[in-house]
């Protein structure tokens, strides 16, 4: 929940999910034709659920050049990849199909469920292209939507939008524009179990209870045992960019290099499975006792 919102609110549906844009004006129509256009793209370059993509090709092994966009994403995928000893990676695809999280949201375990390939023996990335050396099936779940909301937010910087809050169902990105965010409990919507201040910058939550199914199934896969991860619920990540607040909201559900995280983050809060919080010392909010 986001309170103090800028006076105009533009919503609408994408990449599977609810976005709303908040700007003091609203926005003329061909910049908003262009914000549709981009995160059309960017979905056609990354999502596993269409038959359409580009993702599909990676199927295949070989040298492939991929998006324009592709560096930041891969290239924080692979610190993350690192700071998480392997355990945030974006080769997990054929596992969560396997799983049921397929493009059919067939949501049923298959007989057979394939373990996540090692970075290093699966894929190369040179930084414009990716060797691809097994066939992969690339899920950038666990950072992808966080750089979209920043490449929407750039997009309306570049024109002269310079206040805008870009949220994409709970990923968000805030220009200039002081807020106060409601942390949601994971088992129960109606209520908050904190509140983070954000002034500039982007905040990121990821829960375990959003996109469940079946027995305890759930998006946050753990390559190691290759189900879902346990003992975390849900993380909240304060950083400059929603692509990083994306991403190590991912990583809090393991056990992430510390150094990495104060690093990267200016803030994060997680619940565990009991009922418990650990909050970073510079969190810039409260958590509820």
């Amino acid at each position: 929940m986001i309170t103090d919102p800028l006076p105009v609110a533009w919503e609408f549906e994408a990449i599977g999910t609810h976005w709303r844009i908040d700007t003091r004006d609203a926005l003329p129509r061909a910049i908003a034709e262009a914000v549709t256009a981009r995160v059309e793209r960017f979905d056609r370059d990354w999502s596993r659920f269409r038959s359409d993509g580009r993702i599909g090709a990676l199927a295949i092994p070989g040298r492939h050049r991929l998006a324009d966009d592709a560096a930041p994403l891969l290239e924080f995928y692979r610190r993350l990849f690192d700071a998480t000893a392997g355990r945030v990676t974006p080769l997990v695809g054929r596992t969560l199909e396997a799983l049921g999280y397929d493009a059919a949201y067939r949501l049923r375990p298959a007989a057979d469920i394939p373990a996540v390939p090692s970075w290093n023996a699966a894929i190369a990335w040179d930084g414009e292209h990716l060797e691809v050396v097994t066939p992969i099936t690339l899920d950038v779940g666990a950072a992808g939507k966080g750089y979209l909301v920043d490449l929407v937010s750039d997009l309306l910087a570049d024109v002269g939008i310079e206040e805008h809050i870009v949220d994409a169902s709970g990923d968000l990105r805030s220009r200039a524009v002081p807020m106060r965010i409601a942390l949601e409990h994971p088992l129960d919507p109606r209520k908050a179990v904190g509140v983070a201040e954000l002034n500039d910058g982007a905040f990121c939550a990821s829960a375990t209870t959003r996109r469940a199914w079946g027995d305890g199934l759930h998006h946050v896969l753990d390559p190691a045992t290759g189900l879902p991860a346990r003992g975390v619920l849900a993380t909240w990540v304060l950083a400059p960019t929603a692509l990083v607040a994306d991403g190590i909201a991912t990583a809090l559900f393991f056990d992430p290099d510390p150094g990495f995280i104060a690093h990267e983050a200016t803030g994060f809060a997680r619940m565990f499975d009991d009922g418990t919080v650990d909050v970073s010392p510079d969190f810039p909010g409260e958590m509820f006792r």
